[in-house]
């Protein structure tokens, strides 16, 4: 509390109250020192170690390729392919080890019911890698 001792009662005090200053930096202080120790806690972690000695050669497989028309005809490896085939085609190569990926262009125009199609067909056939390729876009 401010108070004044004179008889200029009424007019503006130019004393600064100092305390509700005090009291936010002391606040301050305290929250700082609580927290400044958890900041620098480290948590201790056992990284395994990398040893390309023993790593097995990965082997390459090369990733199937699925073109889709704008009136929805397919073509699995350049290759046209019926819907009952490519589920056929689909589950033979759900079944290798390691299961190669699966990319899917289709035409800009494709509607996109045909798309989610293959998609549900792919998922159906137990197929877990695939990817859908594009065309860069013109640069300029």
């Amino acid at each position: 509390m401010a108070m004044s001792t004179g008889g200029n009662s009424g007019g503006p005090m130019s004393e600064i109250n100092v305390t509700p200053l005090v009291d936010v930096m002391l606040v301050l202080l305290i929250i700082f020192m609580i927290t400044a120790p958890l900041m620098s806690h480290s948590i201790t972690i056992d990284l395994p170690t990398a040893n390309p000695k023993t790593k097995e050669p990965e082997m390459v497989v090369p990733p199937l390729d699925l073109a889709v028309k704008q009136d929805g005809s397919m073509y699995f490896n350049d290759h046209a392919v019926t819907e009952a085939e490519l589920r056929s085609l689909l589950a033979v190569n759900a079944q290798k080890s390691p299961q190669p990926e699966l990319q899917i262009r289709a035409d800009k125009g494709t509607e996109f019911k045909i798309v989610k199609k293959i998609i549900g067909d792919t998922k159906d056939s137990g197929m877990v890698h695939v990817a859908f390729m594009t065309t860069d876009a013109p640069k300029g």
